[in-house]
């Protein structure tokens, strides 16, 4: 059971260390360009494929479909069907070619509306983001794949071979797929000219600054609630520890050998005067 579960693990590290490689490639490159590229030129080469097949006849192609795929897929609609009708001798190849210069094409407008420095750092996070997406998908897909694959032994089949061709299946569906969606993600993104990025930056401005003056103004009524409250606290404190004044008597103090000032004619020392 140990051995069988290394052996599945080596196939998972060999998987991590193809990935692990390309990330840090992106990773210590400042422009990714070239990688987008051919990862474009990858991408167009199938779409174009799953509709013109290789050395096929004209009556094959799915000029029609290819055009929905080239819109859903690279934001783009471009009349391949007046191209054909215009052109007699536009074939497979030299159509292939004409594709792709039209995609590459609205790119470049892209970039010079955006400026080259803010689509080489797009590029780059694009390529991060979506590489590190498949790649959690793709240990989870694995996982599973792992926990269930002894139930092909029950089907007269090598569970570990079993294993090991479906993940290597799993593994170039995820780089394909990978490469579709940087391609989609860069070829849809909208773009704005530098008048709609200051303009943009002016009001994102703008709201800070409500945003901090809120706050302002919040920070100062507490404060100012806060000092009315100490005050009147201080006052309470005030008032409760102010000394008491000494009793002063009013009348003369009688002597206890005098006579009583009751009238009882006794000494005061033997009457209203006397101690218990």
């Amino acid at each position: 059971m140990r051995k069988t579960l290394l052996e599945y693990d080596d196939v998972a590290n060999d998987q991590r260390t193809v990935i692990y490689d390309q990330r840090n490639e992106v990773m210590s490159s400042e422009d990714v360009s070239e990688m987008v590229d051919t990862i474009r030129e990858d991408v167009v080469d199938v779409l174009v494929s799953e509709h013109i097949p290789p050395q096929s006849m004209p009556e094959q192609w799915d000029v029609a479909g290819l055009e929905t795929q080239l819109q859903a897929e690279m934001s783009i609609d471009l009349p391949i069907q007046d191209w054909l009708a215009e052109d007699k001798k536009l074939y497979e190849d030299n159509l292939r070619q004409k594709i792709l210069d039209e995609i590459v094409a609205a790119y470049r407008a892209k970039e010079e509306v955006a400026g080259a420095e803010s689509m080489r750092k797009f590029e780059k996070q694009v390529f991060l983001q979506v590489l590190d997406t498949l790649w959690k998908e793709h240990l989870s897909n694995m996982d599973h794949l792992r926990r269930g694959i002894h139930l092909r032994g029950y089907a007269q089949k090598n569970p570990k071979q079993e294993y090991k061709r479906e993940a290597f299946n799993m593994f170039e569906t995820m780089l394909e797929t990978m490469k579709r969606d940087v391609a989609r993600v860069l070829c849809h993104v909208r773009v704005q000219g530098r008048e709609e990025m200051e303009e943009v930056e002016r009001r994102r401005k703008e709201e800070l600054e409500q945003e901090l003056a809120k706050a302002r103004l919040r920070h100062d009524e507490t404060s100012a609630t806060a000092q009315s409250e100490g005050e009147r606290e201080r006052g309470s404190e005030g008032s409760a520890g102010t000394t008491p004044e000494t009793f002063v008597r009013q009348e003369r103090k009688v002597g206890r050998n005098e006579p009583c000032p009751c009238g009882s004619g006794k000494k005061f020392k033997q009457c209203c005067g006397k101690v218990s």
